[in-house]
């Protein structure tokens, strides 16, 4: 996708980092977000999902407290986390609602997205927000994650985000233009590099670590998220957030920032995920209209079209897809675990609640979690 694409883009995922939103660890900066909060407002009415990955909730916390150096004890983050989230969702909802616009606070920590089953929760709460025409604002649980279970820093996050909700386009926001051929603070003739495949070794080099001392990431953790954002088809673009309508500016197209264009295109990077990378759990046995209906339409796997289950696999986990004789068809994440499949398959979705006390998805694979082999 070459930038004069993006006018496609239908979903966008926008972070931005520490220093900015707070002036650099003196307070919010309420204009700037007032005015990112505008340009992500005219992007909904182009028809364009937003999801806003937002930093800040320590940083604000420690203007609050009056913390002049960022605390090393986890449990003081903790709590300047704790603070500072408060003023942070407040002064985007008050923005968001300026525009007619609904925000939602959604806090997640690794697990979430590490667990298949809370990955589908996630995903399907996500999904279900953006149908409403809500803009999530999404951050790390800092009031709750402990080391093991961190993200690490909030790009990290708005790239396993953008894989999450396959957003076509991940903007980064920082206190820098871009990427450079080198250290602009040391080497004066640095050159921006406009665009750049995620995976050009180059990109080693040039990335730094983070000196605001306010943040966790740096230009490295910006490059590994832009490669991990590429794993789901998602192009990247760092720009400098107090450039005038930075954010409309990369959706049309303009020359801002740098591109880091991913290798695969997003249907592709989906199928090998789907095919490759996980480990098969249990195996569905499909009719004949069902295999048709997923070979030749692209349609989702319902449960009507199912004949047998075996294996034993909990909801989000992959399965394998066969025909009677025996032969793959198609590989998906199931939505719902081995001992429930077991009862609803081959009946009507209208049947569902009434069989398992409960109702989650009128699919039993939904054709974007599946791959027909």
């Amino acid at each position: 996708m070459s930038r004069s694409d993006f006018s496609s883009v239908k979903r966008v995922v926008v972070k931005i980092g520490s220093s900015l939103l707070t002036k650099g660890g003196r307070g919010l900066d309420k204009a700037s977000i007032a005015a990112w909060v505008e340009q992500m407002a005219g992007l909904r009415q182009q028809s364009i999902d937003v999801i806003l990955v937002s930093s800040g909730s320590v940083a604000e916390g420690m203007c609050r407290l009056g913390m002049k150096v960022r605390p090393k004890v986890l449990h003081e983050l903790q709590a300047a986390a704790s603070v500072g989230q408060m003023g942070l969702v407040r002064v985007f909802d008050d923005n968001f609602q300026k525009h007619q616009l609904h925000a939602a606070q959604v806090l997640l920590t690794h697990d979430d997205l590490s667990n298949r089953q809370r990955y589908l929760n996630a995903r399907s709460t996500l999904l279900t927000l953006l149908k409403f025409g809500v803009v999530p604002v999404i951050n790390e649980n800092d009031a709750v994650a402990t080391e093991e279970i961190r993200f690490g820093d909030n790009d990290t996050l708005a790239a396993l985000v953008a894989n999450l909700v396959e957003a076509d386009l991940l903007i980064i926001l920082t206190d820098q233009s871009g990427l450079f051929t080198g250290d602009p603070s040391v080497y004066p003739d640095a050159e921006l590099i406009s665009e750049i495949s995620v995976n050009d070794r180059r990109l080693d080099e040039v990335a730094g670590d983070s000196r605001s001392g306010l943040g966790r990431g740096g230009m490295c953790t910006k490059v590994r998220a832009a490669r991990l954002a590429a794993r789901s088809g998602a192009a990247t673009v760092i720009a400098a957030g107090v450039a005038e309508n930075i954010i409309s500016s990369v959706i049309a197209g303009d020359f801002v920032g740098t591109y880091l264009l991913p290798d695969i295109e997003p249907l592709v990077a989906r199928k090998r995920w789907l095919a490759g990378q996980l480990q098969v759990k249990g195996r569905l046995v499909l009719d004949a209209g069902a295999v048709r209906m997923l070979k030749d339409r692209g349609k989702s796997l319902l449960a009507v079209g199912v004949k047998s289950t075996s294996g034993s696999f909990e909801r989000g986990e992959l399965v394998s897809c066969v025909d009677e004789g025996g032969l793959e068809i198609a590989r998906g994440l199931i939505n719902y675990g081995s001992v429930d499949a077991q009862l609803i398959v081959g009946k009507s979705s209208s049947e569902f609640e009434v069989i398992l006390g409960y109702f989650d998805d009128s699919e039993l694979i939904h054709r974007d979690n599946l791959v027909v082999i």
